[in-house]
């Protein structure tokens, strides 16, 4: 696994020990970005699932500002914070070992506002369409942001939910990634409850 292209292009990156994770593969990880940007111009990301970091730490290396890393097991916040560190970006990097509800729940309290969420869980979840709708009304997006769900090519996440709309959707083997596009209603970001 390594950086595809960006300020860190050809950095190495390491892998979570054992079979627990599994990391999105530099050619699947190449496609997201050529339907996402390939570049950015600024913007928070959110890697909610981030196992190795990888999809992270691509967007800094493509322009993200920074990206917030949340993953529930300590093995992979471990890799991140090495993989973080290996791609020069640890300035740039904020990483959380806690579940994702919880991470939503917390960074709402902060008002942070998202242009790119990258949602790879376990393959055995199949509801994130119900985090999406919480991502949406806590207020945790900018008006356009992408969200990337990488899920096991059986499962279909629907087309069009609240606020999103499927900008594309493609298989590779066992692998499928959904895109999204977030639409605050009427241009109007949701407030806060």
């Amino acid at each position: 696994m390594r950086v595809i292209s960006g300020t860190a292009k050809g950095r190495s990156l390491k892998a979570v020990p054992g079979k627990n994770t599994r990391p999105t593969t530099d050619k699947v990880k190449e496609a997201i970005f050529s339907m996402i940007g390939p570049y950015f111009d600024g913007g928070l990301a959110l890697d909610l699932f981030a196992g190795t970091g990888g999809l992270g730490i691509e967007a800094l290396s493509r322009g993200a500002d920074r990206a917030v890393f949340v993953d529930l097991e300590g093995a992979s916040i471990e890799v991140v914070k090495q993989n973080v560190q290996a791609a020069g970006m640890s300035d740039r990097a904020e990483i959380y070992r806690t579940d994702a509800v919880r991470a939503v729940k917390a960074l709402a309290k902060r008002r942070l506002k998202f242009a790119l969420v990258f949602l790879d869980p376990p393959y055995r979840m199949k509801d994130m369409d119900v985090l999406m709708g919480e991502l949406a009304e806590r207020g945790l997006l900018v008006d356009g942001a992408k969200l990337v769900v990488e899920h096991d090519a059986e499962h279909l996440y629907p087309e069009a939910m609240d606020h999103y709309s499927q900008i594309k959707h493609t298989h590779y083997g066992d692998t499928a990634v959904t895109i999204y596009r977030y639409e605050a209603e009427n241009g109007q970001e949701p407030t806060e409850d």
